[in-house]
């Protein structure tokens, strides 16, 4: 961001988008704005709606086509399976949501109720709010600027009426751009346990993830870890692993290692991932003995462990 020589005074600086180490960045108009976190009556208001969340992880990828809404998707699916937790999952991809579809959600609409808007539930206990449920069509085009985009996701945090929920999942379009510092600054009036960054092994995508970890730590988002997608394909006939992407800089794992953050696990390719993307089905419940699903199911058990130890942190310092 900006002036290299200097650094980032973070978007909750009353330097903002004035400093000089601010001078290029794409996010300066944003920042020196007033974008850097809620008024206090906005901060209040968010307070109010989410005090009853008490887990909230982003989903990052800084590259698209990395399977990040998949990942999203799987995720609060895995964390559903346990029918004491609530689960909501916040699609906040304003120009591609595609969580409606995965989630087998495609045709419904948003209600609303005395108590704002209600979210569409695929379970009792797993509840989805997504700008495609607002579209006449799945095949419309959100063809919209920073400030409107912006209102939208401070409208889902806001008015959405999610009630008590163990796991608020975010799932967030690729990139570092104004849904990224939203959605961080508005859950700044809450708090954030982290957020998980989805690459594949090639370093096409890895080039892009060091920025997202570079965004994150400037915003000061903690990393719970990355993951690595589409790591290998064994195939289900003669067993033999391909590399399908390969890891020619050494992967996910040589990247967390240099840059010192958590490699979470690393899911290979499953075609029946796709299927049940497309029939909005849960691959976890339709392959369940699936090297993937087994991957996915340790990777969710890292993530719990993680939330549960920041909270418990959380109310050490309380």
């Amino acid at each position: 961001m900006g002036n290299k020589t200097q650094k980032c005074p973070g978007t909750g600086s009353a330097q903002a988008g004035r400093a000089a180490a601010c001078q290029g960045c794409p996010n300066q108009g944003l920042c020196a704005a007033g974008a850097a976190g809620p008024d206090p009556a906005e901060a209040a208001e968010l307070r109010a709606r989410l005090r009853a969340v008490r887990h909230t992880v982003l989903v990052l990828s800084g590259k698209g086509g990395v399977g990040k809404s998949t990942f999203s998707a799987l995720l609060a699916h895995g964390l559903a399976a346990d029918e004491t937790k609530q689960v909501a999952l916040l699609d906040i991809d304003i120009c591609g949501p595609s969580i409606p579809k995965i989630m087998g959600l495609e045709g419904e609409q948003v209600h609303q109720s005395g108590s704002g808007w209600s979210p569409v539930y695929v379970e009792e206990n797993l509840g989805v709010m997504s700008v495609g449920f607002l579209l006449s069509s799945p095949d419309d085009a959100v063809i919209w600027r920073g400030p409107k985009k912006n209102g939208l996701i401070k409208q889902f945090l806001r008015d959405v009426d999610w009630g008590e929920v163990d796991y608020l999942i975010v799932d967030t379009p690729p990139g570092t751009s104004d849904e990224h510092l939203s959605i961080v600054q508005y859950l700044s009036a809450t708090r954030i346990d982290g957020a998980v960054i989805v690459t594949t092994p090639q370093e096409v995508s890895l080039q892009d993830v060091r920025k997202e970890i570079n965004f994150c730590r400037k915003v000061k988002l903690p990393i719970i870890g990355v993951v690595e997608n589409m790591s290998g394909f064994v195939c289900p006939k003669c067993k033999n692993e391909s590399q399908i992407f390969p890891p020619t800089t050494g992967g996910a794992e040589k990247m967390c290692q240099n840059l010192s953050v958590s490699l979470l696990g690393k899911v290979p390719l499953d075609p029946q991932i796709g299927k049940s993307c497309d029939s909005g089905q849960s691959f976890l419940a339709e392959a369940p003995e699936s090297p993937a699903t087994l991957s996915y199911r340790n990777i969710i058990q890292r993530i719990q462990e993680y939330c549960e130890q920041h909270h418990l942190q959380e109310e050490k310092i309380m």
